[in-house]
């Protein structure tokens, strides 16, 4: 027993060498990296307060970065994050969210959303989920956090694109996120 559970520690620890391993290969490509449109964006969205490394890279490699997204329903369906409503007869009501696109973007969309709010609480997007969920009961505060994720995610598509900075929104240096990023991966090698 003892031998497997060391052998689990040595795959453990090579994982989390490679682990670490990469992403100083993506921080060193961001970094340097000037002709790659896609870093660009990366940069570009790390430059907005509660956007770090790791959901710019995933929101360039899995949407931004590649395809051409024409509008904003578009833009929410590529993720899950359009509304879904049910309308027969007389009845009509609204079943939620559809979750027909990406799973990672979606459960990333709704994170960065959290911080969105933490992060530029004097944007006009954290403003309007304060005036309209703020006060809320939980269930009503998730229901408008998923809301904001999907304003949140159009909103981040046309920063991007057409360089329309989210009203409110407070810029900073892509730099600062890269900094934080290696000397988090250092203190975890140590």
């Amino acid at each position: 027993m003892k031998a497997r559970v060391l052998r689990e520690f040595e795959r453990m620890q090579a994982v989390n060498r490679q682990i670490r391993d990469l992403e100083k290969e993506r921080v060193r490509r961001i970094r340097t990296e000037d002709k790659d449109p896609g870093i660009l964006k990366m940069r570009k969205l790390m430059g907005l307060g509660g956007i770090g490394v790791n959901s710019s890279w995933l929101y360039v490699r899995e949407v931004f970065g590649w395809r051409k997204i024409k509008n904003r329903r578009q833009m929410g369906s590529i993720v899950g994050l359009t509304p879904t409503p049910y309308s027969s007869g007389e009845s009509s009501r609204e079943q939620g969210i559809s979750r027909a696109g990406n799973r990672r973007m979606r459960s990333m969309s709704i994170e960065i959303a959290w911080l969105w709010l933490r992060y530029q609480p004097g944007s006009e997007l954290s403003l309007w989920y304060q005036r309209r969920f703020g006060h809320g009961s939980k269930r009503q505060r998730r229901i408008g956090i998923t809301a904001l994720a999907r304003k949140l995610l159009v909103a981040l598509w046309k920063y991007v694109e057409r360089d329309e900075v989210p009203k409110g929104a407070v810029l900073k240096d892509w730099r600062e996120n890269i900094h934080y990023t290696l000397s988090l991966t250092e203190t975890e090698s140590t």
